[in-house]
């Protein structure tokens, strides 16, 4: 396969865009492809049949581009497809998982609380993921919480009213970390973290993607000729507004730590 070609990625939205940020900045000479199927999110409140048919139908749109390898850049969607579409492409695949087994191997003592969509939480991959890794961990689905980064409602009184709402079983715990297993939560992180005791770890899986990803490309030889110029490309199956909200959302991506 030839090894320039471009790197697709797919998520449901906007979150993946954070993925597709950790990814570029990692590998600057590579060209990336950027799907957000922003016309059918959210993929977390719906079945597992539904996002299979949405994650095939979305890759598909990304293979007949070309791509080299693809980077499912959403939980919900890794949960329900990713089997299937490796099943189906010959092209390197990597999907994610809600970083569970990184927190429990950093932290032994206190409760992990892992926030999810409820598909995510619900998929036979992430209960595999607790009955190894999950001791300590509470899953807590996050039913609507990827709307406020869908709409950019970063920051305000009711997603505070929502948190706030949600982290208020476990006051008073002793909160060893929390897991963001929506990608979309990284672009909330500041708001998520003031309604947790001071310096609550706060992990996600970008890192780790990011270095599956090299790897693979390392191992199928796919890794972008030397002196070849690094490229982005995003589209939606939304509207022009929505592409163009990729645009918005990609550069704050890039500023997330």
């Amino acid at each position: 396969m030839d090894s320039s070609r471009a790197i697709g990625f797919f998520d449901s939205g906007l979150g993946g865009l954070s993925v597709l940020a950790s990814a570029a900045r990692r590998l600057p000479h590579e060209r990336f492809i950027y799907l957000g199927d922003s016309a059918n999110a959210p993929y977390g409140t719906k079945s597992d049949s539904e996002v299979l048919a949405l994650s095939s139908r979305a890759v598909e749109q990304l293979a007949a581009r070309g791509i080299k390898a693809l980077v499912i850049a959403c939980n919900t969607a890794t949960g329900a497809a990713v089997e299937s579409l490796r099943a189906h492409y010959h092209f390197p695949i990597i999907g994610l998982e809600p970083a569970l087994k990184l927190a429990a191997d950093r932290y032994q003592e206190g409760l992990i609380l892992v926030m999810a969509t409820p598909l995510t939480l619900q998929s036979a991959k992430y209960q595999l993921l607790y009955e190894q890794y999950g001791r300590n961990a509470v899953s807590l689905p996050c039913p609507g919480l990827m709307d406020f980064v869908e709409r950019e409602e970063l920051s305000s009184p009711r997603l505070d009213s929502y948190l706030k709402e949600m982290f208020a079983p476990y006051r008073g715990s002793r909160l060893a970390a929390v897991v963001l297993g929506c990608t979309h939560y990284l672009f909330i992180r500041e708001a998520i973290g003031k309604q947790l005791p001071p310096a609550t770890p706060l992990i996600d899986s970008n890192e780790g993607v990011t270095r599956h990803l090299v790897r693979r490309l390392e191992e199928n030889c796919l890794l972008a000729p030397e002196g070849q110029a690094g490229s982005i490309e995003l589209f939606s199956t939304g509207d022009a507004e929505k592409t163009r909200q990729l645009q918005r959302m990609f550069r704050l991506a890039q500023q997330l730590p």
